[in-house]
């Protein structure tokens, strides 16, 4: 299926997430080294690690604060997240950071790859880009009738989270 950018931004809205940015791709396929795995396994742990500066999205996913902890130091994700590569190895993707994202596996993973699969073999491709590290939908984090239990949570959060990291220096 060839997209142009305004049915591959339709195509988006219908698996609910039109509010993710696309990038025009042309993938450049290419056999991924053996050892992939192994390096995709340490990145992972170096990414999560690198999350610390996208704590507020980590709690609008509603992650409990032991799992934010988890993620932070790099141990494990929690059920429902995956860690995604912005452009996939097999198209010429690169096994670094900026080539990373998290979001939830279902639906806006599962979602995700659906719509790059129907794309295969495409000399043009359109791939989901997320701005931030942390894929959040934005009809998620614009709050609404609840009060400030988003802001409480963040504040509680960052000052358990700063308690525990004087701890391990």
């Amino acid at each position: 299926m060839n997209l142009s950018h305004e049915s591959a931004q339709q195509r988006m809205n219908t698996l609910g997430m039109d509010d993710i940015p696309l990038m025009e791709y042309t993938p450049h396929p290419r056999v991924v080294d053996g050892d992939w795995f192994e390096k995709y396994v340490q990145l992972r742990h170096r990414f999560m690690e690198s999350l610390m500066d996208s704590i507020q999205e980590l709690v609008f996913m509603n992650l409990s604060q032991d799992e934010v902890q988890g993620i932070l130091m790099g141990r494990r994700l929690p059920a429902n997240t995956s860690l995604r590569l912005r452009i996939p190895l097999t198209w010429g993707g690169d096994l670094t950071i900026d080539n990373m994202f998290m979001c939830r596996t279902f639906p806006h993973g599962q979602n995700m790859d659906r719509f790059i699969i129907e794309q295969t073999g495409n000399e043009k491709i359109w791939l989901p880009n997320p701005t931030k590290k942390v894929y959040v939908p934005a009809h998620t984090t614009s709050g609404g009738d609840g009060g400030n239990a988003t802001s409480d949570r963040l504040s509680q959060m960052a000052a358990q989270l700063a308690q525990n990291n004087r701890g391990m220096e």
